[in-house]
């Protein structure tokens, strides 16, 4: 993984768990934690808003977000201008919503992957680059004007 990778990570109550078990895989970059911290029912955008602010201001390269389905905080996410985040079920979305599409943030829905799926997930995603070249123009023309 990229030395010196700074990674925001939230969660809903569904992903809660997912979030403690991926903050302990990715002991070698620094994570920013934006909760929740148990898995007490809670409101997504709670904290999609705080990761993807993190994301957008540059205080964090990167993010991640879990919730059950994942649906919430992409949909969440997605209304910061600068986020491009994406749900990913496996490796390949991963690879790809990093390498054509720039993606910014990957969202993991727990319900649907297993805890090493998750790691797979979002481990790919970390070390995806974005390819550039003609898939820059693409996600260029994604912001509104």
């Amino acid at each position: 993984m990229k030395q010196g990778l700074k990674i925001a990570i939230g969660s809903d109550h569904a992903g809660y768990e997912y979030k403690q078990i991926l903050t302990d895989a990715l002991s070698s970059v620094e994570i920013k934690d934006f909760g929740t911290y148990s898995s007490e029912s809670v409101d997504y955008p709670d904290f999609a808003h705080p990761v993807a602010n993190a994301v957008e201001t540059g205080e964090c390269d990167l993010g991640i977000l879990i919730c059950g389905a994942a649906n919430g905080v992409a949909i969440t996410a997605n209304k910061h201008q600068n986020i491009r985040a994406a749900i990913c079920w496996k490796e390949e979305i991963a690879v790809l919503a990093r390498s054509h599409n720039n993606a910014n943030i990957v969202c993991v829905p727990a319900r649907f992957v297993t805890p090493e799926e998750a790691k797979a997930i979002v481990t790919t995603f970390l070390n995806t680059e974005f390819e550039g070249g003609r898939h820059a123009n693409r996600v260029e023309k994604i912001a509104c004007a």
